[in-house]
C-alpha cells in the first residue's frame, strides 16, 4: 500500500488522524504490526464491552508492549453490556436487533472520533474481498484496506503474527472468533468450548438467558435452543459429532484444519467485533 504522507495543512486546521481499531483478533492484531513503522501517528483503540475472554485482554496487553503506544479502551457513556442490557429492559441482542454493536462498538468509535478527519484502517484481507467491515457514514471517516491494498491473505496473517512474537490468540485453539464470551454468533461448537474451558462463563452466559412470564416467548443466546438444553451431555456429544463431519469434510479440500480454519468459510458476524 502507499503509506500515507503527512501533508502541511493551515495552522487552524487539523491534520488527519489515523485510527486502528483492535478486535482482539487476529486479522486486527495484524495489521496493527503490519502498520506500526508505516503510519507512526496511528492510534489504537478497543472498544471494551467488559465481556470479553481473559484471554483476549492478556493478548491485548501483549500487543501494547509489541507496538510500544498505548491501546486506549472506549466505552458507550463509560457503561458496559450489563448496565446496557438494564436499559434495554433485559432484551437480548439478537441478529436481528444487534444494539450491542451499536452501542458498545460503533458509537465509542465514532464519538472518540468526532469531528475529526479520520483514515480508520480495517483488517479485511486480500482472500475475503466479499467480506464488509464497518465503514461509518460519516463524511469525516474514511475507510482504508490495507491488506487488500497490497494482496495480503490468511496465510500472510500468520505469518506476521508468528513473526512478531505474539502468535494466535490463545482461545482460537477452540473458537473461531474474539468479541464477548455470549456473542449470538458463535456456532454451538463454540459454546461447548465455552462450557469446557470456561464454564463458569458458561454459567454466567446461561443465567443472562430467560422466559417472558406474560408471553412465554424464551430469549436465548442460540435460536431455538437454551444454554441449559445445549449443555446436556447427550445434547453435547451430538454437536461434537457434527463437528467432526465437518471437520472431515474440510480436511479433503485442506488437511490439518484446525478450527478457525473450518469456520472461517462462514461469513457470519459484527466485523467490527470479530476481525
Amino acid at each position: 500500500m502507499q503509506t500515507p504522507q503527512p501533508t502541511s495543512t493551515p495552522e487552524n486546521i487539523k491534520p488527519s488522524r489515523h485510527i486502528l481499531g483492535l478486535s482482539g483478533g487476529k486479522d486486527s492484531t495484524a495489521l496493527a504490526i503490519y502498520m506500526k513503522d508505516r503510519v507512526p501517528e496511528m492510534e489504537y483503540v478497543f472498544c471494551d464491552t467488559e465481556k470479553e475472554l481473559d484471554e483476549t485482554y492478556i493478548y491485548l496487553e501483549k500487543l501494547q508492549q509489541f507496538l510500544g503506544k498505548p491501546i486506549k479502551r472506549l466505552k458507550y457513556d463509560g457503561l458496559g453490556f450489563d448496565q446496557l442490557l438494564k436499559r434495554k429492559n433485559g432484551y437480548l441482542p439478537s441478529p436481528q436487533v444487534r444494539w450491542c454493536t451499536e452501542l458498545l462498538k460503533i458509537k465509542p468509535f465514532e464519538k472518540y472520533v468526532a469531528d475529526d478527519t479520520v483514515m480508520s484502517y480495517v483488517g479485511i484481507r486480500a482472500d475475503e474481498p466479499h467480506r464488509k467491515g464497518y465503514i461509518s457514514t460519516k463524511p469525516n471517516i474514511v475507510a482504508r484496506f490495507p491488506f487488500i491494498e497490497d494482496g495480503i491473505r490468511h496465510v500472510d496473517v500468520k505469518r506476521i503474527l508468528e513473526h512478531s512474537g505474539l502468535g494466535l490468540p490463545e482461545y482460537y485453539e477452540w473458537r473461531s472468533r474474539s468479541g464477548c464470551y455470549f456473542c449470538f454468533y458463535q456456532q454451538r461448537r463454540e459454546w461447548v468450548g465455552l462450557l469446557e474451558k470456561h464454564p463458569e462463563l458458561f454459567k454466567k452466559a446461561m443465567d443472562y438467558e430467560k422466559t417472558d412470564p406474560v408471553t412465554g416467548v424464551s430469549y436465548t443466546w442460540v435460536q431455538g435452543e437454551s444454554l441449559a438444553e445445549l449443555s446436556k451431555p447427550e445434547r453435547i456429544a451430538q454437536i461434537k459429532e457434527e463437528y467432526e463431519r465437518r471437520q472431515q469434510a474440510a480436511q479433503k479440500q485442506k488437511s490439518d484444519s484446525p478450527l478457525m480454519d473450518v469456520f472461517s468459510s462462514d461469513p457470519t458476524g459484527c466485523l467490527i467485533c470479530h476481525l
